[in-house]
């Protein structure tokens, strides 16, 4: 896994080389704040090679974040992600490794009938249960997300990862009450804290796409000041020394889906003298949580000219719409690391290249909405 010493390290070989807070704290050391994503692109061969590529690169140019999950890509990429930390002359001690569990994953390919895959692989042999599914192909119960990690882990080829999230609970909410889905995290987080002892996972977090963003009336919303409480108590009820191990939350966040830093739909953690609800940018801030973005360049949307307001482009640095964009995403308060997933090497270099320009300052950032 990652270590203090290693990232130190990795961050004094590269340090030089960026802007101010290029790095920042995370875990048990620093990071680089353009992380290396693996959602986009064909389940093929052809896509792998290019894919590790560009990995690579990411690693030996300043990257020492990357994201993957159990079903990207068919379960690609989390092989690729495997041999790119294998082939890279980076040390793995310098390397963030982050995936996911909670979407059933196929196996290299997309088969002819999924439906028909899921029963025959998962729910005949009792990896899911039936009445734990929601939409055919989420499921977050503790039993589950083991089998998940373990698989993630034999396709990775690695003896840990240092994070891993569950992945966009508020599927659950399809199917059942959001005290229901609640009470699903602690029961997934007990199972963690678990595996965290055994030193599968250096800590764990929660990955969405709606839940932390939406505003509080919302269907898809979950609290984070409740699951963070499900977490406490998980660490309670498994009893580690450190209390819990949740320490990240991921959202998408870009100049277009700015929702975790403009809308207040978060209640203040205990002890935060706050006048209203908080945004989740804030609330994490406050509870000391990390966030990692995703979408930070919108899934490739915002890296034309003119994708990004005049008024907003106009106070970014960067040469290119690209490196703007992830700039904005990088600066907003609170953000530790922003994903950008790319099979190209030239933009691989683009991306991380973004780093070399300062971030806004707070005041600045928040001028923006102004």
């Amino acid at each position: 896994m990652a270590t203090s010493r290693g990232t130190w390290a990795y961050r004094d070989r590269f340090g030089d080389t960026f802007g101010r807070t290029y790095f920042r704290r995370f875990g048990p050391g620093v990071v680089s704040s353009v992380g290396l994503g693996t959602y986009l692109g064909d389940p093929t061969d052809a896509v792998d090679a290019d894919y590790e590529r560009a990995l690579v690169a990411g690693l030996e140019g300043g990257c020492n974040v990357v994201d993957t999950a159990v079903n990207y890509r068919c379960g690609r990429s989390e092989r690729v992600v495997g041999e790119a930390v294998r082939r890279s002359p980076i040390d793995r001690e310098a390397v963030v490794v982050a995936t996911k569990g909670g979407f059933l994953p196929f196996d290299g390919e997309r088969p002819d009938d999924p439906g028909a895959y899921v029963r025959e692989r998962f729910l005949d042999p009792g990896i899911v249960d039936r009445a734990h599914l929601a939409n055919g192909a989420h499921a977050i119960a503790p039993e589950y997300l083991s089998w998940s990690l373990d698989r993630s882990l034999g396709r990775l080829g690695l003896d840990a990862v240092d994070y891993f999230y569950v992945h966009n609970p508020e599927t659950q909410l399809a199917v059942r009450s959001r005290d229901e889905v609640y009470d699903q995290l602690e029961a997934a987080f007990e199972l963690l804290e678990r595996r965290r002892t055994a030193g599968d996972i250096g800590a764990y977090g929660v990955a969405t796409w709606d839940a932390f963003r939406v505003p509080a009336g919302a269907e898809e919303y979950l609290s984070l000041a409740e699951v963070l409480s499900r977490a406490e108590a998980a660490g309670a009820s498994v009893g580690p020394d450190d209390d819990h191990g949740l320490e990240v939350v991921q959202l998408p966040f870009n100049v277009a889906m700015a929702d975790a830093f403009t809308r207040a739909n978060q209640p203040a953690p205990p002890g935060v003298d706050a006048d209203g609800p908080l945004s989740t940018l804030e609330f994490a801030h406050e509870a000391g949580l990390s966030v990692v973005t995703s979408a930070s360049i919108g899934q490739g949307d915002l890296a034309v000219e003119g994708a990004i307001p005049d008024d907003i482009d106009a106070t970014l640095s960067g040469e290119t719409p690209a490196q703007r964009a992830l700039n904005f995403a990088r600066s907003a308060p609170g953000v530790t690391s922003s994903l950008v997933g790319t099979t190209d090497t030239d933009h691989v270099s683009e991306n991380v290249a973004a780093g070399t320009f300062d971030p806004l300052g707070a005041s600045a950032f928040d001028a923006v909405f102004e």
